[in-house]
């Protein structure tokens, strides 16, 4: 099944080799940024520690459209760190997303599709206790998300586009087996919607958003919830204010909603 689920997504690459090396019909959109604050004391008679946080991000997305269908490929890279005081440095962000969506033209607004997303992280991430003891919790490709899936989509304006299908659902660990309930890879099938919106607010205003559901078949009271909301303000043509919102509610790794906010003033730059 890893197997079928994979060469459908490879179909368009297949069956149009040819027109998909012409690199004239591709659109592509790429975003580097770099976020940094750094605060040091000398005698400062208030109290406080030195700090230093930095956070550098790399998001694209690469479209290849034509009359009878659109395969868009998009890719979401992000790694941070932070040092305050006497203490080690932690990483604050780390994140490996890669998603690929091949939909054919079937009808203005609903559409057949196969799809396939990929979720890691770079390096190895911890948990610190009250005195600052480092547990290992997690490492790159433990755990890894992969999710294949094929259905219907729905786009009915330019800014907004759902899907909904079957889906099949791996969590590969080595180590950190907790992520798949205590083996190291676990198979899931069950249902998949994936719901995305692009809308320029102003200007120099600009939100993200994508909510991503999964119910395995054998457990459809626990959904399984991503969702990732970005508003970018664009303050001048190198840099902007980013306000992210991130929250996961999987139950089978925290029984708590997972929440991550962060709100990042830096450099970015659009590549092409």
């Amino acid at each position: 099944m890893k197997v079928f689920g994979w060469m459908l997504l490879a179909l368009p690459i297949i069956t149009n080799a040819q027109q998909i090396a012409d690199t004239s019909l591709w659109q592509h959109s790429v975003v580097a940024g770099v976020t940094a604050t750094q605060v040091s004391y000398k005698d400062w008679a208030q109290g406080g520690e030195n700090a230093f946080a930095w956070t550098a991000m790399l998001e694209g997305k690469s479209m290849y459209d034509l009359p009878l269908y659109v395969w868009t490929n998009s890719y979401n890279f992000a790694y941070g760190n932070t040092k305050l005081g006497t203490q080690s440095v932690r990483k604050t962000d780390d994140k490996i997303d890669i998603a690929s969506e091949y939909i054919y033209k079937f009808d203005a607004y609903v559409n057949p599709y196969v799809a396939a997303s990929f979720k890691t992280q770079f390096t190895k991430g911890y948990a610190y206790d009250a005195s600052g003891t480092a547990t290992a919790i997690s490492d790159f490709l433990d755990p890894a998300f992969l999710t294949q899936s094929a259905g219907a989509s729905y786009q009915p304006i330019p800014e907004v586009k759902t899907r909904l299908g079957p889906a099949l659902r791996e969590i590969l660990t080595n180590t950190f087996t907790q992520y798949s309930g205590g083996k190291k890879n676990k198979v899931e099938f069950g249902l998949e919607s994936v719901t995305e919106a692009e809308a320029r607010l102003d200007d120099n205003l600009f939100f993200k958003a994508k909510l991503e559901l999964f119910a395995a078949f054998k457990t459809m009271d626990e959904v399984v919830v991503r969702s990732d909301n970005t508003i970018t303000a664009k303050i001048s043509k190198y840099f902007s204010t980013n306000l992210n919102v991130q929250f996961i509610q999987e139950k089978p790794i925290s029984p708590r909603t997972q929440i991550k906010q962060t709100i990042a003033l830096g450099f970015s730059y659009v590549l092409f």
